[in-house]
């Protein structure tokens, strides 16, 4: 065999190997590449809870409303992207318990990219993907209706404000659009302007680790 031929082949089979390995990678499914809805209607999610507070956890729709709004139902919690939030919700002047294990279908065996595990208000985003996460998923994730103006069957009217702070200070726009940021203290306000919590939390101390 001349040298020609010999070096013909090993290009080929360089050439050969190269698509291999680049063919298989394109093949791998991309969990970097997420398309979440950000502007659903929350009335329209499968299970959506418009009643008085407080609320539980409503995950026989979770993973449909996962679907919805375009988000996995992971079968472990994510290691990319992992930040903790604390969240403080007041109904006419009087705190309201943020559920436990929100996101979390512990029967089927899958969790939410956001999650809750205890009723300390601290919401735990752990991704497989860098990406940007906000308050209306994790609100439609519970399964709890957040609009402008609506938290669940509570909306603004003529008396009562739904107001949403963060760090402290008033939120203008729509709470569903808040990006999660990791050690935000946000509070989600319903009632009078005499029902405002004073003092307005600020920050939250979380724990080691976190």
């Amino acid at each position: 065999m001349n040298k020609k031929l010999i070096y013909l082949i090993a290009f080929l089979i360089i050439i050969g190997t190269i698509y291999l390995v680049v063919n298989s990678h394109n093949n791998k499914p991309n969990i970097s590449v997420l398309t979440p809805n950000l502007n659903i209607n929350p009335d329209t999610l499968a299970g959506i809870q418009t009643g008085n507070a407080p609320w539980a956890p409503e995950i026989a729709n979770l993973q449909a409303r996962l679907s919805q709004i375009g988000l996995p139902a992971l079968t472990a919690e994510g290691t990319v992207l992992h930040t903790h939030q604390h969240l403080d919700i007041f109904i006419n002047g009087k705190p309201v318990e943020v559920p436990a294990n929100a996101g979390i279908d512990d029967a089927k065996g899958f969790i939410s990219p956001i999650h809750t595990h205890d009723t300390t208000g601290i919401t735990h985003v752990e991704s497989p993907a860098m990406q940007k996460f906000y308050l209306g998923q994790f609100f439609d994730i519970l399964g709890v209706k957040l609009t402008q103006n609506c938290i669940s069957g509570y909306c603004a009217d003529n008396k009562n404000n739904l107001e949403i702070f963060v760090n402290g200070t008033l939120y203008q726009g729509d709470p569903r659009q808040i990006e999660l940021l990791a050690h935000q203290e946000i509070v989600i306000t319903y009632g009078t302007i005499l029902q405002l919590p004073f003092p307005m939390p600020k920050g939250f101390d979380f724990p080691a680790g976190y």
